[in-house]
């Protein structure tokens, strides 16, 4: 489970993407997911709040091999993701990235991972890396 505009408001190219455009920054947000689904082959959950949008209800949608979850009305990501990773965790080993300090603590109470915005940065980027060295042994 990924806190969308938590990572985007930690990842420096994804800010300086918010500050002009947000569809921009969460289009660039997903597309690194996607490919970062498809290099560790796990399920991924991005979380969107939408809870200021008036009248919204949970939009839950795939975007190429990931989820994308818009939360409802007066409903943030962090209180999505508490409930979801109690459901989840029963079945299932789960990672949440977010850097905020109370969910941690929260989803850490839950049974699941966390890994914070920066660190989850870090390890997209090696896995990216991980992917070049392999295609540039192959050609």
């Amino acid at each position: 489970l990924v806190d969308g505009y938590n990572v985007i408001y930690a990842w420096d190219e994804l800010k300086e993407l918010l500050d002009t455009n947000v569809d921009a920054a969460r289009g660039k947000l997903l597309d690194e997911m996607c490919n970062y689904q498809g290099m560790k082959g796990m399920e991924l959950i991005v979380v969107f709040d939408a809870y200021r949008v008036k009248g919204h209800e949970t939009e839950i949608t795939d975007y190429l091999n990931i989820h994308v979850v818009y939360t409802k009305e007066a409903e943030t990501a962090d209180s999505y993701i508490e409930k979801v990773t109690k459901k989840l965790a029963k079945n299932n080993r789960v990672k949440v990235v977010t850097s905020d300090g109370l969910e941690q603590l929260i989803i850490m109470g839950n049974g699941c991972l966390r890994v914070s915005s920066q660190e989850f940065y870090q390890e997209v980027k090696e896995a990216e890396n991980n992917i070049r060295e392999i295609i540039s042994k192959q050609f």
